[in-house]
């Protein structure tokens, strides 16, 4: 191997390595924040397995690592959003890919996003989002699979609530299971008719 193929692989191995370690801190970040919105860069840091001094040379402030474990799950929806093929793929199977895909962003990124929705940038992101899930839930009930005559908006606000309950409330069921309850639930009720 040539010096230069191997400062490349050395370079690559320390750029998966600082990847990696980024990570950690951020869903390590995310998992004690919304235990304890209180807890520190240093303990953060040392949960993840991390020297403090590469959190503080990436992060500045506390509200810097905060606004990067948003924007992490921010994208995480994004993606959710995407690999569930809302529009294209067939409703049930949308629906469910879709409940699956936010449990798992729930459980890995389980910060509330209210603290930051001051922000344009992340406003504007949550709204395309939630407009996307809203269209749809319209093409959902059109299709047949969910009931017509439900008031305005009931599906789009329920559906988010029973993906963090069972997120929660839950935690020993994989995301498939998990979404096989929510489904059942948003689709089936509670009743026995």
């Amino acid at each position: 191997m040539s010096q230069a193929s191997h400062s490349a692989t050395r370079l690559g191995a320390v750029r998966a390595d600082a990847a990696r370690n980024l990570e950690a801190v951020l869903t390590t970040g995310a998992r004690m924040l919304a235990a304890d919105p209180g807890t520190t860069m240093a303990s953060i840091a040392a949960e993840a397995g991390v020297d403090r001094r590469t959190v503080y040379r990436r992060f500045a402030s506390r509200e810097d690592l905060l606004a990067a474990i948003y924007a992490s799950r921010l994208t995480a929806i994004e993606h959710a959003i995407e690999d569930a093929r809302l529009r294209e793929a067939p409703v049930a199977v949308a629906l469910h890919r879709y409940v699956e895909n936010i449990i798992t962003v729930n459980r890995t990124w389980p910060v509330d996003l209210t603290r930051m929705l001051a922000d344009d940038t992340v406003q504007a992101r949550r709204n395309a989002s939630v407009h996307e899930v809203d269209a749809f839930l319209r093409r959902a009930t059109d299709e047949g699979l969910l009931r017509p005559g439900l008031p305005e908006g009931w599906a789009s606000a329920l559906l988010p609530q029973l993906m963090h309950l069972v997120s929660r409330q839950l935690p020993e069921l994989g995301p498939g299971q998990a979404a096989d309850v929510v489904v059942d639930t948003l689709l089936n009720g509670l009743g026995t008719s």
